[in-house]
């Protein structure tokens, strides 16, 4: 892989195609008095700064970042803007009722088209196709709970989602074994780097100061702590995501997991003829292991998922971003839905820490009396999830009562996640749960009794 401004080019195929030379800005030179502090320069903290800049152009505004824009998870992922959110409809409907249920799950439809929008309004370049996304039935199992999926999404009123047949499904992703799927209009492939390098541009030409390689010791509600200064603030935002506990006493806020790619060179049409993906559908299948791929604007095939596993003690390393077992095994998997990548040359891996609250349910909120405000807790659902944070993180802060403000998401609080040992035994157990309950299912042929058990501790799903 090649490399660019200290080396971030090799953090992913993302960040080294993004057409940015990745050099950090300036970081942080003594202290600083603003209206509006934000930690981290991420899509959260971006998005958040650029609906403020534009509400209220004079408003001061700063973001803090350990690195560079971009670094973490919004330069890492899989490219998915799509309208999935890590609570199911039932859960939500536990708290806030159908019609809140029925809310967030438009609010969040709408947030893929005004991500679209808004990159084609600032002439950010982010390679995005809207050819939605399919979900496939590779076992009798996973047919049945293709059916149940789409019925459940139906009982909502979800009509969008679409049961395949094994030729339809076959017509859109013509992987190995495939009985059927399911399909929905809502997702849209990305180049991730692309659009996130493209906010803090944006941000910056309306004055929005971004300090890098400034890393956030702690934050209050007065002011932001750095190794290099003092941020002052009336609000702060805390967009930190799986980097949340690097700050000081928030290590059981939010666990970071990490989530696993590889990505093949470019291929030739004859493959893509094989393969499909002609709107360069985004596509995961029906096993519980969670996997996720994207065909790219430069006919790449890209592909992650989880099974790397989590750290002691919330731990967060570079040396964390690549797992040989994981990234071969990913590879195989990978040629197993795809016969026709046997041959094919894997020219880069990489990973990189998603955020999971311990109810996994996202979140976004504002505490009035202090203006500390926050967001996060996506499960890696978060490239659309954090653009309606950020508008919503703008109504908040301005005071506005919006249609926004009164979604199910906002203000709800997570439990901390439990004490070391327990919390690397339960995040572990988990994550060893899903796939031992496809092989369950591979044995059985039956629904497995071990995610049945597992569901109400990853979300209700």
């Amino acid at each position: 892989m090649g490399s660019a401004g200290a080396g971030y080019g090799g953090v992913s195929l993302w960040l080294e195609t993004c057409g940015d030379d990745l050099q950090p800005a300036p970081s942080l030179d003594g202290d600083l008095t603003v209206d509006v502090a934000i930690v981290g320069a991420g899509f959260t903290g971006l998005w958040t700064a650029y609906y403020l800049s534009e509400a209220r152009p004079d408003l001061t505004i700063a973001i803090v970042e350990a690195e560079i824009a971009g670094f973490g998870a919004s330069g890492r992922n899989g490219g998915w803007a799509s309208a999935l959110f890590p609570s199911s409809m039932a859960t939500i409907a536990k708290e806030a009722g159908r019609e809140g249920a029925l809310t967030q799950h438009a609010a969040m439809r709408a947030s893929i088209d005004e991500v679209i929008r808004v990159a084609a309004a600032e002439g950010i370049d982010a390679d995005i196709a809207k050819g939605g996304s399919v979900t496939l039935a590779r076992s009798d199992t996973q047919w049945e709970r293709a059916n149940a999926t789409v019925e459940d999404a139906h009982s909502w009123g979800q009509r969008e989602y679409e049961l395949l047949d094994s030729d339809a499904a076959r017509a859109r992703v013509n992987a190995s074994d495939v009985l059927g799927g399911m399909y929905t209009p809502d997702c849209a492939a990305i180049q991730p780097a692309k659009l996130v390098r493209g906010l803090a541009r944006v941000v910056r030409e309306r004055g929005v100061q971004i300090f890098e390689r400034t890393p956030a010791l702690d934050y209050y509600a007065d002011q932001v702590v750095t190794p290099f200064g003092t941020i002052n603030h009336d609000y702060v935002v805390r967009a930190t995501e799986g980097y949340t506990a690097t700050l000081r006493d928030r290590q059981r806020e939010i666990a970071p997991v990490y989530s696993l790619i590889v990505a093949t060179e470019p291929l030739p049409d004859a493959v893509w003829d094989e393969i499909g993906l002609r709107h360069r559908e985004t596509f995961t299948d029906f096993r519980h292991f969670i996997i996720y791929g994207q065909r790219t604007a430069d006919d790449r095939l890209v592909f992650g998922g989880r099974g790397a596993p989590y750290h002691f003690g919330s731990r967060i390393s570079r040396e964390y971003d690549r797992h040989d077992r994981v990234h071969t095994s990913l590879r195989e998997e990978f040629i197993k839905m795809f016969p026709v990548l046997r041959g094919a040359r894997f020219t880069h891996r990489w990973g990189g820490n998603l955020g999971i609250a311990r109810d996994w349910h996202a979140s976004v909120g504002l505490d009035r009396d202090s203006g500390m405000a926050w967001a996060g807790g996506y499960v890696g659902d978060g490239v659309t999830t954090t653009n309606l944070a950020g508008r919503t993180l703008r109504d908040l802060i301005l005071g506005h009562d919006t249609e926004l403000t009164s979604l199910p998401w906002v203000n709800h609080r997570s439990r901390d996640w439990e004490v070391e040992p327990l919390r690397w035994l339960a995040i572990n157990a988990g994550l060893t749960a899903m796939t031992l309950a496809d092989s369950e299912e591979r044995l059985t042929k039956r629904e497995s009794l071990l995610a049945r058990a597992m569901a109400p501790f990853m979300g209700g799903h």
